[in-house]
């Protein structure tokens, strides 16, 4: 019934991947199953016969989406059902989208969809390295026209070795974890993090993970081949017309080249500058082909764009000058400003050139952690950055709907910019929301992004291991040869260019990186040029960014909330905690404060905040307390709890009583407690005696005392003979009553 083709992919470490098709969705275009360990995607892909009327673009979607079932969980959510992709989810498909649209050809315009579940988890595999493997292998066995194979690993460096694929486990401990994408020949994407590295390790990681992606794509030919599905379909969306061609380029070409030329920093002046010539000549082909003109209308407009995408690229490699007249390395003007806002806990406004992101810090408690639901995972996330990007920002009408894929993209290479250099969490008590809201947007809005904020955790006062800059690299090639490096390239740019290089990171080393390519053939000579001259401008935004703020500051801002946190012993959690929570609950009551104990490293970690000093203080002396070990010897200050005919007993410590005997309250003799002491009365008391087996503990007050002039030491009451011969004759009573067997 089946007809089950599979294909075998053996890593380094032998650990291996299985490839099969012909078994599941067999009504797709193509569909296969790869498998890790017990890891399994299933990769389906459906491309309509015809393009849409009009289409000029490839209407590609990819979905990558965790089945909560192939972990053995149920979605936590209200629906307890699998429903918008999670923010994870929309990371991977970015990740898959980017490795495959570059490789359909120019003018296929049919909708295509590709879709990749997880269907079986492992939780030593993880999925995110194998989804393209697999989306591009089910690409290979259609007719569908791709300039495959690609495929992506995940490279590592741990204990100074690069590992391909890893086990989760393994991972914590890497220093470079890196998602690279590539065909046999060329690397087309990179995205990732890092903990300072050096570009070399870049380098390195890149060469690594490519050797094992060639693997990979040789195997996809070997799966393709016997599948049978080696032709392609033919296709021809758009009619072109050569000689209308020559006459759009005879009458347009100068006139875009010079304005190109003019070299306007102001990007609103380029646009009407172009607009102007491609309005001219419509009036003037209208004017002279009244009835062509509709139907000629979208090829004209086709043309125009490729002459204004050509002689942009050609001002940047044979005048090596740039749209805005910038140098190929110069960075545009950048002003920074720190406690921007008055209200939020910390806030930065960086502006470079016609870009500019608002950012503010706010710092939390841990009530205010984000909940991690996924297939995979469970947990808690102290540190969230949202970044949004309205209409306004480049001109444009917009409604303000939930963020889309770009925006969850943009944001989490910022995360992994700033979340290397936060400190640790046991020097960080705080959960840290960065918002950044770009006002301005023309190249590389993440960057400044990344840029604001870390100017705004210093304002903020958090203590951020180092600054971190980010920086977009751009390339412009050609088919000679020749080609130029941009740094901190525009929005046309990264649209004209062949390539968008993010890379941020301190003075000492790489944070994060994310590189699309539009181009093959990036030889690593060009990578490592590339590199060394974001690691300049890098330096050079971070000397900018320091005109503002140079460490973070001292003090938190006035209204920001306090924090501390106390280590504790693993066996002091229960006493702060109280029986059902009652020790906990009633020091928030009494100081105003918020307090939360979690346990980990074989520790408590308490963690106190507070919106004013004097609910710190006594929150944190009502924890020390408890945790506190008494001293024999120690004087303490106590407060009479409960009054008995033999003494009293006192809290010297909190949730610590010892007796206050009524021998030990003063040198005088004392016939009972009548007026001697009163409930909540305070008492100066000192620890006489512990008894560990027991826990009880004796005080006395008279020792603070001077002694009386002449005073006789009496014996103590309990041992006077009055008290033994009583406690004699009745055990002489008990034994006389005894009855004889």
């Amino acid at each position: 019934m089946f007809n089950i083709i599979t294909k075998t992919i053996t890593l380094p470490d032998g650990r291996t991947i299985t490839i099969e098709t012909g078994k599941l969705a067999r009504q797709a275009n193509g569909s296969v199953v790869v498998r890790m360990g017990n890891t399994m995607l299933l990769a389906t892909v459906v491309s309509n016969p015809e393009a849409r009327p009009g289409t000029d673009f490839l209407p590609l979607s990819v979905d990558y989406q965790e089945k909560f079932a192939s972990a053995g969980r149920i979605p936590g959510s209200f629906q307890k059902r699998e429903g918008k992709l999670s923010d994870h989810e929309v990371l991977v498909s970015r990740l898959v989208d980017r490795a495959l649209r570059p490789m359909f050809p120019d003018d296929f315009y049919a909708d295509t969809q590709v879709n990749v579940f997880l269907i079986s988890a492992d939780a030593e595999v993880l999925p995110d390295a194998l989804a393209a493997l697999a989306a591009s292998s089910a690409l290979m066995i259609t007719d569908i026209p791709f300039n495959g194979p690609i495929s992506e690993v995940r490279v590592a460096k741990i204990d100074g070795q690069y590992i391909i694929n890893p086990p989760t486990s393994q991972l914590k401990n890497a220093t470079l974890d890196l998602i690279v994408a590539a065909s046999a020949k060329d690397i087309c994407m990179v995205e990732g993090e890092m903990s300072e590295a050096s570009e070399e390790e870049v380098v390195e990681a890149l060469k690594a993970a490519h050797e094992v992606i060639k693997i990979q794509c040789a195997a996809q030919k070997e799966f393709e081949a016997a599948a049978g599905k080696t032709e392609k379909r033919p296709f021809e969306y758009v009619t072109h017309d050569e000689e209308l061609r020559q006459k759009v380029r005879e009458a347009c070409y100068d006139k875009i080249y010079a304005v190109a030329q003019q070299g306007s920093a102001n990007k609103q002046v380029r646009k009407e500058g172009f607009k102007a010539v491609i309005t001219e000549y419509l009036e003037k082909f209208k004017e002279e082909n009244p009835e062509t003109y509709e139907e000629k209308l979208p090829l004209i407009k086709r043309y125009y764009h490729d002459l204004e995408w050509e002689a942009s690229r050609r001002l940047v490699l044979d005048e090596r000058k740039r749209l805005d007249g910038r140098a190929l390395e110069q960075i545009r003007p950048i002003e920074s400003e720190v406690d921007f806002l008055p209200a939020p806990h910390g806030s930065a406004l960086f502006t470079r050139g016609e870009t500019q992101s608002l950012t503010t810090v706010t710092l939390g408690t841990k009530m205010d952690e984000q909940i991690i639901d996924t297939a995979m995972a469970y947990g808690y996330g102290r540190f969230l950055l949202h970044y949004n990007f309205p209409g306004f920002s480049t001109g444009e009408v917009k409604p303000n709907r939930g963020p889309g894929r770009r925006e969850v993209g943009h944001g989490n290479l910022a995360h992994r910019a700033l979340k290397k250099v936060l400190p640790p969490d046991e020097e960080n008590p705080y959960t840290i929301r960065i918002v950044s809201d770009i006002l301005e947007s023309n190249g590389s809005s993440s960057m400044a992004t990344v840029c604001a904020g870390t100017l705004a955790l210093m304002d903020a006062g958090v203590k951020i291991k180092a600054p971190v800059a980010g920086i977009a690299m751009g390339l412009i090639t050609d088919e000679a040869g020749k080609y130029a490096i941009l740094s901190d390239i525009l929005g046309d740019e990264d649209h004209l260019g062949d390539m968008d290089f993010k890379v941020t990171g301190t003075e000492n080393g790489i944070t994060a990186c994310q590189m699309d390519l539009k181009v093959n053939g990036l030889s690593y000579e060009v990578l490592t040029e590339a590199l060394a001259q974001a690691r300049r401008g890098r330096l050079h935004i971070l000397g900018e960014m320091k005109k503002a703020i140079t460490e973070p500051r001292e003090e938190l801002k006035p209204h920001a909330p306090r924090a501390v946190v106390i280590q504790i012993a693993q066996d002091q959690i229960g006493a702060v905690i109280g029986p059902g929570g009652k020790i906990v609950q009633e020091i928030q009551r009494v100081s105003g404060a918020t307090v939360t104990i979690e346990e980990r490293d074989n520790a408590g970690f308490v963690s106190i905040f507070a919106t004013n000093g004097q609910s710190m203080d006594i929150a944190v002396k009502r924890i020390k307390g408890i945790v506190a070990i008494p001293e024999v010897g120690e004087v303490y200050t106590g407060i009479v709890k409960t009054i008995q005919p033999f003494g009293a007993f006192v809290e010297f410590m909190p949730g610590k009583d010892g007796l206050l005997h009524i021998s030990e309250i003063t040198w005088e003799r004392l016939e009972n407690m009548d007026g001697v002491l009163q409930v909540g009365e305070e008492v100066q008391v000192k620890l006489v005696e512990h008894d560990k087996k027991t826990g009880k503990f004796r005080l006395s007050r008279k020792v603070l005392l001077p002694k009386p002039e002449g005073y006789v030491e009496r014996p103590p009451r309990e041992d006077r003979g009055d008290r033994n011969d009583r406690g004699d004759r009745g055990e002489r009573r008990k034994d006389d009553n005894r009855r004889p067997r």
